[in-house]
């Protein structure tokens, strides 16, 4: 500051030193202006829509909502330190009490017909929006990973008029991200979940099917953020049906693995066809939502999913930050200590469902890098289904079969 002070208070004829200052001070100006354009303050609650667009629509245009407030029945808004959180329980009081934890890329919607159908058969149901989708809150200034999402259900159980909680106290399923939470959460309260069954959960995918560049390009923060969000949210407002399946690189990434004789791993899916590092990761985060297998002709709520998340891009300000943060620290791999500790629960409680198509959660890598670690088919059900990865809204009764023989009922 002196050296300035003193450039500013010079004598007349010191062009070079006026230059020399003037640049300086315009320099620092430039960064400071840039460092608040690419990289912002992050807000520490981001409104939802239900406090944002939904005021402004009538009635008649809500009703035409994909994902409308009243779509599940039981709804409640449950106010935290975090933010809002949308949740829904309904279904016989006295029935068998099931938490049901979604996806990455969109609401509770994709358990639908999993939610029904378990309250068809008698249980008492509750789900929720993770942060940033639906209509709860986003959460700005906090990594998306484990913590905070296990810290989040536990404030949904608490929410109940009804006991949740204690031995035994509920039965716990997880779909993709909602899998590798719901690990977590299990291995955290062992003696709370009763029994725990995992819809291609999220947790061990090989961080080779991302690809090095993707990851890098996520994950170091090289990228400015708001530049990253803008290309983000381009992808994710573009058809996610259009997405074209890409090649998962093959086992060489991960501990040499190999696969069994006669497996399609996941390295001989599909053709790879070009794209971006920011498009390739999304592509892979948003099968979820989209994973047609083949010529299969996707059902009406696959097709009411794929809008929908096309409208929290444009109307909740809390999608992008938190889909990119989930991305980034959210319990998708390398979750082998956490997954370890399922070989301790008793046997015979933990349930696995893999899609035999599921091109992210690839069934036959997950059998060598998973199976082990859990304890072996002795010690858990794990089964195969028909479908890609979103198989609970593609073949919905063929997963709740699956279920009710794993908890005896047929």
């Amino acid at each position: 500051m002196d050296y300035v002070f003193d450039s500013c208070t010079a004598q007349p004829g010191s062009t070079t030193t006026l230059i020399v200052t003037t640049t300086v001070v315009t320099t620092f100006s430039l960064l400071a202006l840039l460092r608040h354009t690419l990289y912002p303050k992050k807000r520490s609650i981001i409104p939802n829509p239900l406090k944002t667009a939904i005021p402004r629509l009538s009635q008649s245009e809500i009703e035409k909502l994909e994902y409308a407030p009243d779509y599940f029945p039981g709804a409640r808004d449950v106010q935290t330190p975090y933010g809002s959180i949308r949740v829904y329980e309904f279904g016989p009081e006295d029935g068998r009490k099931v938490l049901m934890i979604h996806g990455i890329s969109t609401s509770c919607q994709t358990l639908t017909h999993i939610a029904h159908g378990l309250v068809a058969k008698g249980c008492r149901v509750m789900l929720f929006d993770l942060w940033g989708r639906g209509f709860s809150d986003g959460v700005g200034d906090l990594p998306h990973d484990a913590r905070l999402y296990v810290s989040q259900a536990l404030l949904v159980l608490a929410s109940s008029p009804l006991a949740w909680t204690g031995a035994g106290g509920f039965h716990l399923l997880g779909y993709s991200l909602g899998g590798g939470i719901a690990v977590h959460l299990a291995t955290a309260f062992p003696d709370m979940v009763a029994s725990l069954v995992l819809l291609a959960p999220a947790g061990l995918i090989r961080a080779a099917n991302f690809g090095r560049l993707s990851r890098f390009v996520f994950k170091t923060g090289v990228v400015p953020e708001r530049v990253l969000a803008a290309l983000t949210r381009r992808r994710l407002q573009r058809p996610i049906a259009s997405s074209t399946k890409r090649r998962k690189p093959g086992s060489a990434g991960n501990s040499g693995a190999s696969t069994p004789a006669g497996a399609k791993s996941a390295s001989s899916v599909k053709p790879h066809s070009p794209t971006t590092p920011v498009e390739e990761f999304v592509d892979i985060a948003v099968e979820e939502a989209a994973d047609p297998v083949g010529d299969e002709v996707p059902s009406e709520l696959q097709r009411r999913v794929w809008r929908y998340v096309r409208w929290m891009v444009q109307y909740h300000d809390g999608f992008i930050p938190s889909f990119m943060s989930t991305v980034r620290y959210a319990p998708m791999m390398d979750q082998e200590a956490a997954w370890a500790r399922l070989a301790d629960r008793k046997a015979g409680t933990t349930c696995f469902i893999f899609g035999k198509s599921d091109e992210v959660v690839h069934p036959d890598d997950y059998e060598q890098d998973a199976l082990p670690l859990v304890g072996g088919r002795e010690h858990v059900s794990w089964n195969l289904i028909r479908g890609g990865h979103d198989f609970p809204m593609s073949h919905p009764d063929e997963t709740l079969s699956l279920v009710y023989k794993f908890w005896g009922w047929q």
